[in-house]
């Protein structure tokens, strides 16, 4: 049940938002295995002196901090951070220097819908 929040101060249109939400949301299930039903995104556009990073270059920034569910191996995690950072640069021109993701994990019964609690992952990556 994560939650992959966007703060960026690139100029999106809606059309190009929904098509970055439901690119981040691919990446996310392939990269963790899992499904997309329960997978929330938000995009917050910021102004220029919103969001500071200290080895930043001239453009856009963009930084995801990813509310998951704790179990994920870091090797899942760092294909989902990669694969997102490459699509962004490539689909966006934001330069690598200025962006970062950052995992916050959670136990699963901290993640819910109306209709379910989110179960915990198992050793291996599976759900329990």
């Amino acid at each position: 049940m994560p939650l992959l929040q966007f703060e960026t101060t690139l100029s999106l249109s809606d059309e190009e938002k929904t098509a970055f939400a439901d690119h981040v949301t691919d990446l996310y299930t392939t990269e963790m295995a899992t499904t997309a039903g329960h997978v929330a995104v938000s995009i917050r556009d910021r102004e220029t002196a919103d969001l500071h990073l200290g080895r930043a270059v001239d453009g856009p920034l963009l930084f995801l901090d990813a509310e998951i569910r704790r179990g994920r191996s870091f090797d899942r995690k760092r294909a989902f951070a990669l694969a997102t950072m490459e699509y962004v640069g490539e689909t966006f021109n934001v330069p690598d220097e200025n962006m970062k993701v950052v995992f916050t994990e959670h136990p699963g019964e901290t993640m819910m819908g109306v209709d379910r609690v989110g179960g915990e992952w198992g050793e291996n990556g599976d759900k329990e």
